[in-house]
């Protein structure tokens, strides 16, 4: 036997065995790793639905697409005291349970006129609700806003220090406006 081909057959024995348990999901479990946050599969997928209702598909990639969910389980666990976190994961609990009162149907079911119209009352829905929509809403806006795809195409970037601006309007002493040239 070839020592050369028995080293790569066990490399890709032991690399296997690494990939392997990445490639079957723990049910019940969040996709991501989370150290301070306990949420559901469920949990995860209404999450989803949520985003990708505040921004859907149009001719630019949706919450869903860019993992927005993702971002904002994320920025909560990271970024939030334990007081907001406990407070978000009741939220989406009490969210989940008064869209079903509202709506008949759990939100993932509804479509999407009747989602977009149960989130313009999401007032009515309580304090706890309230504040986890404020929060989902403010992280999701922030991850869209900062995603690749969104930093790539839609945003025109200018490195530092920016183009350069001889002759700037600027307004004198007396209140004239006159055009300056640079330095």
């Amino acid at each position: 036997m070839n020592r050369r081909a028995s080293i790569r057959t066990m490399l890709y024995i032991a690399g296997g065995t690494l990939v392997l348990p990445a490639c079957f999901r723990q049910s019940g479990r969040a996709s991501i790793e989370l150290v301070n946050l306990k949420v559901s599969d469920e949990d995860e997928t209404l999450l989803e639905i949520l985003v990708e209702t505040l921004i859907p598909t149009t001719d630019t990639p949706g919450g869903r697409e860019l993992l927005l969910h993702l971002f904002v389980l994320k920025m909560v666990d990271d970024c939030h005291s334990p007081e907001d976190q406990q407070s978000f994961v009741r939220g989406l609990q009490s969210f989940d349970g008064w869209a079903r009162n509202e709506l008949g149907v759990p939100f993932g079911d509804a479509e999407n006129e009747r989602r977009e119209r149960l989130l313009e009352r999401i007032g009515d829905a309580g304090d706890a609700v309230g504040k986890f929509f404020s929060l989902l809403k403010r992280r999701t806006i922030q991850g869209y806003m900062n995603s690749q795809y969104v930093m790539t195409n839609l945003v025109k970037y200018e490195l530092v220090p920016g183009r350069y601006n001889g002759y700037f309007p600027m307004e004198t002493a007396d209140g004239s406006t006159e055009k300056v040239e640079g330095w």
